[in-house]
């Protein structure tokens, strides 16, 4: 078997998924301070809990903290005279105070971030680098916004030890450390994470989910091998996706040989975001070949395979090549001629209408 057939063996199971915001994040950073917080080993940890009666006990969410810190590979200090590189706060309250930082709009839009609608029990992350904060926040929250309500029906005393504790279990849950790991720019530590035989499948997929957002030319050989796993095979192209120009050769590769159509369609999509950023003209060719091919059979909807054919056009629009027009504007022509009332149809026509539309902004149709 060809070296080729093997490799491509081994990318079979891939699909593409969209991910977090850790490279946006690090944009806003000085190069001093990237720098800096790549060179993270000792944290101090400052964890603070708060019921409505005022400070109770953190000792036990303070525990968990370190440990989960620990477990990545970082030491840990509660004495803010002892050396540290940074400083890592975790704030738990009954009922929050703090607003977060936009109302909408970049992390605002995240899941775990800040709400500022929300007044119920939440634990807040963030840190300091020499004292600054830099803006990175993280917010989790119980179920429940009343925790006196939820105490009384779950038959607690105290609504703050109830809020608290539920709070703990889910900070215990929560993948904290490979969140701020991929916001200190550490993809070697992540890279070891995802090796170890200890780490859960869930965890992987955080890690590669992160790892996609970091640009790490040094995760090629690991992804490499966890695109054998199936279950792992979405986050694993996003990761592939988040290495840039030189994962080109291998998603060509991949579009071009493999037999399953949501992994060209995968590898197509993926093409055309890494072209988009980058301005790459060299994933153009296989896109255009196929559309081509395409096109010369394309009678009936029974001849479109859609997937792969929607996710090849929405590419071409986003490189914008001009020799794409002319074959665009046939299959913009064909997709209305054929009678086809199907959602799968209609994803088609509104990437062919989007695309030709981009072509033609170009000013490559006079």
């Amino acid at each position: 078997m060809k070296k080729s057939s093997i490799f491509i063996s081994l990318l079979l199971t891939l699909f593409v998924l969209h991910s977090s915001d850790s490279l946006a994040r690090r944009t806003h950073l000085t190069s001093e301070q990237k720098s800096q917080l790549e060179k993270v080993q000792t944290v101090l940890v400052t964890v603070l809990t708060l019921t409505e009666k005022g400070a109770s006990d953190s000792a036990r969410l303070q525990e968990i903290v370190n440990q989960s810190l620990v477990n990545v590979g970082y030491s840990v200090v509660a004495d803010r005279t002892q050396p540290h590189d940074v400083e890592f706060k975790v704030k738990c309250e009954e009922r929050k105070t703090w607003a977060g930082t936009t109302s909408e709009g970049g992390d605002a839009e995240l899941t775990d971030a800040p709400s500022r609608l929300w007044q119920g029990p939440a634990c807040l992350f963030t840190y300091l680098l020499g004292g600054k904060n830099l803006g990175w926040y993280k917010e989790i929250r119980t179920s429940f916004e009343d925790p006196l309500a939820k105490a009384k029906a779950a038959g607690a005393k105290d609504s703050g030890t109830f809020a608290l504790e539920q709070l703990t279990t889910q900070v215990f849950n929560y993948d904290f450390p490979v969140l701020i790991t991929a916001e200190w720019g550490q993809p070697q530590r992540l890279l070891k994470l995802l090796d170890a035989p200890t780490t859960s499948n869930l965890r992987k997929l955080k890690i590669l989910s992160s790892l996609s957002h970091l640009g790490a030319t040094e995760a090629l050989p690991q992804l490499t091998e966890i695109m054998k796993q199936k279950d792992l095979a979405q986050e694993a192209i996003v990761a592939l996706k988040g290495v840039g120009e030189d994962s080109i050769p291998m998603l060509i590769d991949l579009f071009q040989n493999s037999p399953q159509p949501e992994i060209q369609a995968a590898a197509a999509q993926a093409l055309g975001d890494v072209a988009g950023s980058s301005g790459n003209p060299s994933t153009i060719p296989p896109l255009l070949a196929y559309l081509k091919t395409a096109l010369k059979t394309m009678k009936t909807s029974a001849d479109i395979n859609f997937p792969v054919l929607t996710e090849v056009v929405w590419s071409l629009g986003k490189l914008r090549d001009e020799n794409s027009l002319e074959p665009m504007a046939e299959l913009n022509s064909k997709v209305w001629l054929i009678y086809d009332k199907s959602q799968a149809m209609a994803d088609l026509r509104e990437a062919a209408n989007w695309t030709y539309k981009q072509l033609d902004l170009d000013g490559h149709v006079s």
